[in-house]
């Protein structure tokens, strides 16, 4: 899942970005307002991460400007824990809060939660016939039995099934799958697909040729 970072705190932000990619997620960095505004723009983000006080444009600044248009889920961070910062926040649109310090495993709870909000969902398995996917512990089941997936055959499973039935092409996949520092392999997502039908099963996903892959359900 691609999400924004907005943090001008050098160390915190790579410090994030460090353990949000290897949970999974491919987060871009930066470090002001105006330059959060500019990239939420312009990618097709699931989810942004924005620190109150960014310089030349605030964070809860550039929330109200993302909330003219756009349900795109919002953490917001801070190191006020004035309960009535926190209402204000939340009654502006932010989609949930954490108060520094904080663990990266509670911040990436908080992502799932909100992630899950956004697709109606209450909890996170996701069953699909006889696939059972819990996206909270990273794990896949098929039949009742565990299946070993890579961290990009998981990443392509769960961006396939938080809308079951629509196609998504390579290219989408693919902006989702790398941030600003990442280079596509030419097949990295072909390969990926055919492993994942080869783990679960051939007609899990179908491969709608010429335009991309879906998860269908009957």
């Amino acid at each position: 899942m691609r999400l924004l970072l907005a943090e001008d705190d050098v160390m915190l932000a790579r410090a994030l970005c460090a353990g949000l990619a290897q949970a999974g997620y491919a987060p871009d960095w930066v470090e002001d307002g105006e330059s959060a505004v500019e990239a939420l723009s312009v990618h097709p983000y699931q989810a942004a991460i924005l620190d109150i006080n960014l310089p030349a444009m605030s964070g809860e600044a550039v929330l109200r400007t993302l909330r003219q248009g756009s349900r795109l889920p919002v953490v917001l961070i801070t190191a006020n824990d004035r309960i009535e910062d926190r209402v204000r926040h939340l009654d502006n649109g932010a989609d949930d809060f954490l108060v520094k310090p904080f663990a990266l495993s509670e911040l990436t709870a908080r992502l799932r939660a909100v992630q899950r909000r956004r697709e109606g969902r209450s909890e996170s398995r996701i069953c699909l016939g006889d696939i059972v996917i819990d996206t909270a512990r990273r794990q896949v089941k098929r039949g009742g039995a565990p299946v070993h997936l890579t961290t990009r055959e998981y990443q392509i499973l769960f961006l396939l099934i938080q809308q079951p039935g629509r196609i998504m092409s390579r290219a989408e996949l693919e902006e989702q799958l790398y941030n600003w520092d990442g280079t596509p392999d030419s097949n990295a997502v072909e390969v990926s697909i055919y492993t994942l039908r080869r783990k679960l099963h051939r007609n899990f996903i179908s491969n709608v040729r010429g335009v991309g892959y879906a998860i269908m359900i009957n």
